[in-house]
Formats: C-alpha cells, sequence, structure tokens
C-alpha cells in the first residue's frame, strides 16, 4: 500500500486524515477510539479561557438537510465551544497525546480578542505537549456574538494581530482556521500569512438556517420556539471549500502557504481532491458524526489503491491539480464539444429531452419510441443532460476534432479564438484592434 504518512509543518501522522475540532474530539474517549480507528490526528475541541464554563443549550443543537433518499447532505449545528472544564482538556490532551505519540495533536483556542487572554492560555496548551495550536477564527454563532469566532475571521487586521501574538508567544507551530463567511478568502489568508502564521485551515462553517418549521413558525432546530442562526457543513459545502482552497493555493500572495482543508471530506476520493488543490492534510467532521470512527479506514485504503494505481506519491499528488485552475477568460474557447446519449445504456426516461427543451437550448430531439438524439447545430455543451441524467455514462460530451465545423456557429474547430481575451466579442479585444 502507498505510504501515507504527512509531515505538516513538521508534525508527523501515519495518515493525512485529521479529526476536525468539532464534537468528536471534545473528550479523551472519543479521541482514543479515533486513534484506534485509524485517524492520523485530531484538532481538539476549541478550548476557551478559565473562569466560568460554557453553556450550551439543552434541547435539539443540530439541523439537517437530507437528499431524496434521506442521505445526509449538510449539517447544521449551534453548539458553541467546549463546555468542559479547561483543566480537565488540558489533562485529557496531555494523556492522550502521551498514549498517541505517533499522532497529530493540534489544540484549538478562542480567547477574547486581547493578548493578555492569548498569552495566558497559550503556555497551559504547550505544557500539554501539543504538536500545534489552531486559532479558531471561524465560528459564526454563539461566539462570534461575542467578539470572538468569525467576528475576529472577517477582519484581517484582526487575524494579522492575534496570529502575531501567538507567534510570539509559543513554539508550537500556529494554524489559523478562516470563516467562509467574507467575500474574498485571499485577503484573511493574506493577513494570516502576514501575521507568522505557519498555516491556515478552512473552511469552518457556513452562517445558515437549514429549514423553518411551518406549524411552529421557528426555524430548525427550535429551542422553545426559537431559533438561531447556526454553522453548516457536510458535503453540501465541499464545493465551496474546495474554491476557497484553490484559491489561496494559487494566488501569488499566499503560495506555498501550508493548507489543512476542511469542508465535506465524505470519501477517500473527496480528500483526494483536496490534497489535489494544495491541501497538506484534511480535516473531518461531518462524515465522522454520520458514519462512525471506522469511516477512515475506507479513506486510508481507498487512497492508498489511488495512489499505487497512479504510481504516485502523496506528494507529487499534493497540489497537482493547481496549475489548472485557471481565471474564465483563460480558458479555450476553441474547445468544442457535444453530447452525446448511449441508446443501449438509455432508459427513456425523457429527463435530458425536458430539463434541454424547457430551460436550455432545444438541442435534444424525442424521435419515435421515445428515441432521444442531439442536435449538433443547437447544442452548446452546457452539461445540464449530463447532469440530470439518472444513468451515469449515458450521456457524455465529446470533443469535436480539430479540423471539423462546429454546426451551431459556422466555423472551423480551433482555427482562430484562442482565449476571451483574444476573443472578438470582448470588448476590449475590440478596442485593442
Amino acid at each position: 500500500m502507498a505510504d501515507l504518512s504527512t509531515d505538516f509543518l513538521g508534525i508527523k501522522s501515519p495518515n493525512p486524515f485529521w479529526l476536525a475540532s468539532a464534537p468528536p474530539t471534545d473528550k479523551a474517549y472519543n479521541v482514543e477510539r479515533a486513534f484506534k480507528a485509524g485517524w492520523g490526528g485530531v484538532v481538539w475541541k476549541t478550548l476557551g479561557e478559565a473562569g466560568p464554563p460554557i453553556v450550551n443549550v439543552n434541547g435539539p443543537r443540530y439541523g439537517a438537510i437530507w437528499g431524496a433518499d434521506r442521505r445526509l447532505l449538510g449539517l447544521n449545528n449551534i453548539e458553541l465551544i467546549t463546555d468542559r472544564p479547561l483543566e480537565v482538556n488540558l489533562r485529557e490532551i496531555k494523556q492522550v497525546k502521551r498514549d498517541w505519540p505517533d499522532r497529530a495533536m493540534i489544540v484549538s483556542i478562542m480567547v477574547p480578542c486581547e493578548e493578555q487572554a492569548w498569552k495566558a492560555i497559550l503556555p497551559l496548551v504547550e505544557e500539554t505537549g501539543a504538536d500545534g495550536i489552531e486559532l479558531n477564527f471561524g465560528c459564526p454563532h454563539g461566539m462570534s456574538e461575542r467578539g470572538m469566532g468569525s467576528a475576529v475571521g472577517q477582519v484581517p487586521e484582526y487575524i494579522e494581530m492575534v496570529a502575531r501574538w501567538c507567534k510570539q508567544n509559543t513554539r508550537m507551530p500556529v494554524i489559523v482556521k478562516l470563516t467562509p463567511n467574507i467575500t474574498d478568502i485571499r485577503y484573511p489568508a493574506r493577513a494570516a500569512m502576514k501575521g507568522g502564521a505557519d498555516a491556515v485551515s478552512l473552511i469552518n462553517t457556513i452562517s445558515s438556517i437549514t429549514s423553518v418549521n411551518l406549524d411552529s413558525f421557528s426555524p430548525e432546530p427550535s429551542i422553545d420556539g426559537k431559533g438561531s442562526h447556526g454553522g453548516y457543513c457536510g458535503p453540501a459545502v465541499k464545493p465551496i471549500a474546495l474554491n476557497m482552497v484553490a484559491e489561496i493555493a494559487r494566488d501569488p500572495e499566499t503560495r506555498g502557504l501550508p493548507i489543512s482543508g476542511i469542508g465535506g471530506v465524505t470519501t477517500w476520493r473527496d480528500a483526494a481532491e483536496f490534497l489535489a488543490l494544495g491541501a497538506g492534510t484534511v480535516q473531518v467532521c461531518t462524515a465522522a458524526m454520520t458514519y462512525g470512527f471506522k469511516i477512515v479506514q475506507e479513506m486510508i485504503s481507498g487512497l492508498s489503491q489511488y495512489l499505487d494505481e497512479k504510481e504516485m506519491t502523496l506528494g507529487e499528488l499534493t497540489g497537482r491539480a493547481v496549475p489548472n485552475v485557471t481565471d474564465w477568460q483563460y480558458l479555450n474557447l476553441n474547445y468544442v464539444t457535444k453530447a452525446r446519449i448511449d441508446q443501449d445504456a438509455c432508459i427513456k426516461c425523457g429527463r435530458c429531452y425536458a430539463a434541454c427543451e424547457d430551460t436550455s437550448h432545444q438541442a435534444i430531439w424525442m424521435k419515435p419510441g421515445r428515441v432521444f438524439e442531439v442536435n449538433d447545430a443547437e447544442c452548446v455543451a452546457c452539461n445540464l443532460c449530463v447532469d440530470v441524467c439518472p444513468v451515469e455514462d449515458c450521456i457524455t460530451m465529446e470533443r469535436l476534432a480539430p479540423g471539423t465545423v462546429d454546426p451551431r456557429t459556422g466555423r472551423v474547430v480551433e482555427a482562430e479564438y484562442g482565449n476571451w481575451t483574444t476573443h472578438p466579442n470582448n470588448p476590449a479585444a475590440k478596442a485593442a484592434e
């Protein structure tokens, strides 16, 4: 099997699969079970300052979005940081790290945006022997209203300031956890790097209301007839997370900044996609909460087999896709494809026809016997028919050979225009002429 061992900021773990800071990492009992199942590391559930304990709600803490088969697609939570005493958490972190020295132990921290508060907690965490800290600048509910979490993560100047405080007061690597509740993820990432942070992790949860009870008219989860926005995670947020990871990986100002990818990782393929876009490790929460800790075993075997089949190392996979992420104007406008329907695989459901006829380009004919064919003269290769078809690989997009004529435009494929920068419909290109 392929070697999955990782070295992230000098923190070694047997594989890149870490549990994210969340309920699964709130106590030694959970973390030890996770390590026995095979997880390479954990980020301990966020610690706060010593003092009065955090008080969580005692009603429902989670809301959900399901697919048609009731598969969990998204999870919304209104839970706060750990409500266990600081000294108990610190004692258990020390004990677990002592018993599992080969696993990564990162401790998530969130205290008020005051230098003294950070200076006070850092040596306490350092004394446990933890491998690093993660600054929670992402939580969008409960703590943000208190001036912490995403309230810090939405202000680059605060990120830079707190990161610098931590780097000046601890020997441990500092990872900054970024909030997705911001317009451009590059700015907080740049601020973290400017403050001296060793890495960033993302994404934290997305501020959300998943549903409204139409009998009580309260957002879910409902606490005595009232609801609040929470943090959204799970498979549904993966596309947002992938984009934000890629934006940081390809930004000239943050290129080379180590990234721990978070957001909807459920299978080994999900993890491989994050790694290909520049992540050095991946963090998982919702999948473990849905299927249990042993899901990591499928992730380990799947990623190992994939690397073996590709004759690739984990290091060679990391960042492999980044050069292929570009801005729209650099896409090749000479690349022309058309939809093709495999008549042997087609079940004659008509979804492709209905979608194209009603909402797209009227490029699919329905012939006698419910035989569906593509009209190349109208097909713009939007891919909608592929996306709505219930049979995998029944409809595919095939490239027109160079030199052939596109029946829709009448132009010879690859004859003239390479990208939007030089395309005649681009006003800037017209002005240059």
